[in-house]
C-alpha cells in the first residue's frame, strides 16, 4: 500500500520524469491521475516489504529476493530470446551487465526492438540524484551500461540531474546541490558517452530556471503537492523537432525505481503520451552483505571512483564473503559464492567469462581461498577505478557546458 507521503513523492518526481520526456502542460491534471491510480494500487496491491525485505523508490533493505520484486512489481524477466534479439538487432555482443543477468527485467523493451526493428528511432533516458562529490561503483552501473545501448543502438541519451529533488528531500543547499551536480557530470562524460548524441541536464538550470528555484524553495516550506502546479510551464529543450516531440523512450534503472514508472505509464497515455518502456537492474550489494544495496549514505558500504587505491585495497578486504572459517573447512566444502561479495562484485566487472567461471568453480570447490578471490577483485577494481579517474582529468567545464547546452539531437 502506498502511504500519502509516498503519494506526495512520486507526484514530484513524476512530474520531473515526464517534464524529461515530454512537455508538460498539464500538472494539476497528472497529480488528479496520480491520486487516481494510487488509490487502485492500495486496492489491488499489497506493499513489498516484510522483516526480510524492503524494496520501495526511497528505501531498499533486507535480503532482497529479485525473483520476488519481480513478482510483487509485476514486470516481466528478461529471458534468453530477448538478449538474443538484442545481439541480433545489434550485431554485436550483449553487455556483461545483460547477458549475466545484472538488468533482468523489463516493461515493453520487445516493443523497444519491435520500434527499432521498423526503422524507427528510440531515446535513452536515465539520471542521477547528487548528493556525494564522488560516484560509487554502484551508481556508475547504470551509466555504462545505458551508454552500451547509445553505442548498440545508436540513439539519443537524454540524463537528468536532480539536483532539486536533494534540495528538497535530503535538505541540502541550494548551492551545493548544483554544485555536486556538475561533479557528478564530469564522472558521467567520463563513461565515454557520445558527445553530439547527449544532452545532460540539471532540474535546476532546464525545468523552468529561475523561477522553478523559487518554486523548490517553497516547496522546501509547504507541501509539496501546492507547489506542483507550478511545474506546468513547458520543459524548455531544443532536443526533439515538432514531428518527434512522441517517440519512445527506454529508461535504464534500478528495479527500486520501478514504482515511480509504474504510475508514470499509467499516466501517459490519458495525456496522449507513449508509456515509457524499462530495462531493470538488480541492485549492486554492499560491502558489507547482501542486506539491501551500496549506498552514498554509508561510506563505508561502497566503492568512491576517487577512493585511493590503499582505500579499495582496505575495503574490499573487509568485505563479508562466503569463505570458511578456516582454511581446512574452505578446502572441503569450498565457499558460498551466493553470500561472497567478493565474488559478486567480480561477477559484474571481470569481462573474461572464462576466467570468472574458473574463479566461480575453483572457489566454490575449495581450492581457492577468500584471499585469493579478494586479491583479483582488487586489481580489477583499482584498474577501473583509475581508467576513470584519468577519463574524468580530462573533463573540462567547457566539455561540461557543451553536454548541458541544449540542442537536436534529432535531425
Amino acid at each position: 500500500m502506498i502511504d500519502k507521503t509516498e503519494i506526495e513523492r512520486i507526484k514530484q518526481v513524476i512530474v520531473e520524469k515526464l517534464s524529461s520526456i515530454h512537455t508538460l502542460k498539464r500538472v494539476q491534471k497528472i497529480n488528479q491521475l496520480v491520486d487516481e491510480i494510487a488509490g487502485q494500487e492500495e486496492r489491488e496491491t499489497e506493499s513489498l516489504s516484510s522483516e526480510e525485505q524492503v524494496v520501495t523508490p526511497w528505501v531498499v533493505s533486507g535480503k532482497i529476493d529479485h525473483d520476488k520484486v519481480i513478482e510483487k512489481f509485476g514486470c516481466k524477466r528478461i529471458d534468453e530470446s530477448l538478449i538474443d534479439r538484442v545481439e541480433r538487432l545489434t550485431s554485436r555482443r550483449a553487455h556483461v551487465f545483460l547477458r549475466r543477468g545484472f538488468f533482468y527485467a523489463h516493461r515493453d523493451l520487445d516493443k523497444i526492438l519491435d520500434c527499432y526493428e521498423s526503422g524507427k528511432k528510440f531515446y535513452l533516458y536515465t539520471g542521477r540524484g547528487p548528493s556525494s562529490e564522488s560516484l560509487h561503483l554502484g551508481h556508475l552501473i547504470p551509466f555504462l551500461f545505458t551508454k552500451y545501448l547509445q553505442e548498440a543502438f545508436k540513439v539519443p541519451v537524454v540524463i537528468q540531474i536532480t539536483d532539486d529533488e536533494k534540495k528538497i528531500w535530503k535538505k541540502l543547499e541550494k548551492e551545493e546541490t548544483k554544485r555536486l551536480g556538475r561533479e557528478n557530470v564530469k564522472d558521467i562524460i567520463a563513461c565515454g558517452f557520445d558527445a553530439s548524441n547527449t544532452f545532460i541536464f540539471s532540474s535546476y538550470a532546464t525545468v523552468g530556471g529561475k523561477f522553478y528555484e523559487n518554486v523548490v524553495e517553497i516547496a522546501d516550506c509547504i507541501t509539496v503537492n501546492k507547489a506542483a502546479p507550478s511545474f506546468s510551464s513547458s520543459f524548455p529543450h531544443k532536443l526533439f523537432p515538432d514531428e518527434k516531440k512522441n517517440i519512445p523512450c527506454l529508461i535504464p534503472c534500478a528495479i527500486d525505481q520501478d514504482p515511480y514508472f509504474r504510475l508514470t505509464r499509467d499516466v501517459a497515455p490519458r495525456l496522449d503520451f507513449i508509456k515509457p518502456a524499462l530495462i531493470e537492474s538488480k541492485f549492486f550489494p554492499a560491502l558489507r552483505g547482501n542486506n539491501g544495496k551500496m549506498s552514498a549514505s554509508d561510506a563505508n558500504s561502497a566503492i568512491y571512483i576517487n577512493d585511493s587505491a590503499a582505500d579499495i585495497k582496505k575495503k574490499i578486504n573487509s568485505a563479508v564473503t562466503g569463505g570458511r572459517d578456516n582454511l581446512e573447512d574452505q578446502k572441503k566444502y569450498g565457499a558460498n559464492l551466493k553470500e561472497d561479495i567478493p565474488f559478486q562484485y567480480l561477477s559484474f566487472f571481470l569481462e573474461d567469462d572464462a576466467e570468472l567461471e574458473h574463479i566461480k568453480k575453483e572457489y566454490g570447490e575449495g581450492r581457492m581461498t577468500t584471499g585469493d578471490v579478494k586479491k583479483r577483485l582488487v586489481q580489477v577494481v583499482t584498474e577501473i577505478v583509475e581508467r576513470h579517474r584519468m577519463a574524468r582529468a580530462a573533463v573540462t567545464d567547457e566539455m561540461v557546458d557543451a553536454f548541458m547546452t541544449p540542442r537536436p539531437l534529432f535531425e
